[in-house]
This record gives C-alpha cells, structure tokens and sequence, in this order.
C-alpha cells in the first residue's frame, strides 16, 4: 500500500491479482450483476490508485480496507440507479482465476476471522444481527431502519456503537 501511494505501478498490479478475486465477490453479492459487478471493481481499483494515501494501517487491514471500499463502492452504485437490474447467478464466479495463498495466509485469516466472529457474538443480538447484515450481506442502513422500523439515524448509531464495541474486543484480542 505505501508503495502505490507512491505512485507504483507494479504495486496496484499486485494488490489487484492479490484482491480481484475477493473483491469482485463482494461486488457481486450486493449488486447481482456481473457487469455491475465489473464496472464497481473497475471503479474500485481506479479510485485506489487515486486515494491509496488514505489508507491507514493502524486502522485495519489492507484487504479488510479493501473490501470495505469495494462494498461501498457497489452500495453506492445501488444507490444513484446506475444499476441496470437483472441477476446472474454466483457461480458464474467461479470461472474466476483464484490464486491460492500461502498456507501461513490462510491460517492468519482463518484466527483473525474466528477472532471477529467471537467478538461479534459478545455483542448484544439486535447489534450482531444489523452488523452482520450491513457488513456481510451487502444490506444498506437505510434497509436495516426500515427492517427494523426506526429512524436512520437510530439503526446508524447502533452500528457505530456496536462497531466501537467490536473494535475494542479486537484490539484487547490482540493484546492479549
């Protein structure tokens, strides 16, 4: 990351056949449309080259960032309607080149993602259930107010406070 914020062009290549993969999962699951999907990738990767100053390791990884941006990036695209409609099925995915990671990655994530899980079920259920819908589901907080009939700001206060909580366990995780 600190060398494509520098202007390296082998560095975006690399954090793009590290995270394509990924990324154009998560565009997928939300948008259910490969050419949306392709468009909201392509967006993703161009506003990186553009913002990878921003990117902040003490706040999270960069896959973590990453992925974060790009589902963003595909609500966002369902927000302004430039989605054209129309689903394709998950599997057309899988034609998808998938790199195999190391086995030291693979363990790495597999405690980081069990370490998240744990900590989310120490959350209250009401704010377990709203993150996992907004954060692994793709769900929009305005869908979640309306699920949950109460004001936008209410269900966004409960995510950011619910997030700190989240935070906080990982962080003491890591200490630990």
């Amino acid at each position: 990351m600190l060398r494509l914020a520098d202007g390296d062009k082998t560095a975006l290549e690399e954090i793009y056949h590290a995270t394509r993969v990924k990324l154009f999962g998560i565009c997928l699951r939300i948008l259910g449309d490969r050419k949306e999907a392709e468009d909201a990738l392509q967006d993703v990767y161009i506003n990186l080259w553009q913002r990878a100053d921003r990117y902040d390791p003490a706040r999270a990884s960069p896959i973590a960032w990453l992925a974060a941006f790009a589902r963003n990036r595909a609500i966002d695209r369902l927000r302004t309607g430039k989605v054209r409609g129309g689903a394709v099925p998950v599997e057309e995915a899988a034609p998808l080149a998938d790199e195999a990671p190391l086995a030291e990655a693979l363990l790495i994530d597999l405690e980081r993602n069990a370490q998240i899980h744990t900590c989310l079920g120490a959350l209250d259920e009401r704010t377990q259930i709203h993150i996992r819908a907004a954060f692994f589901e793709g769900k929009t907080y305005a869908q979640l107010a309306d699920q949950a009939g109460v004001p936008l700001g209410t269900m966004k206060s409960w995510i950011r406070r619910g997030l700190l909580r989240l935070r906080a366990c990982l962080e003491a995780s890591e200490r630990a």
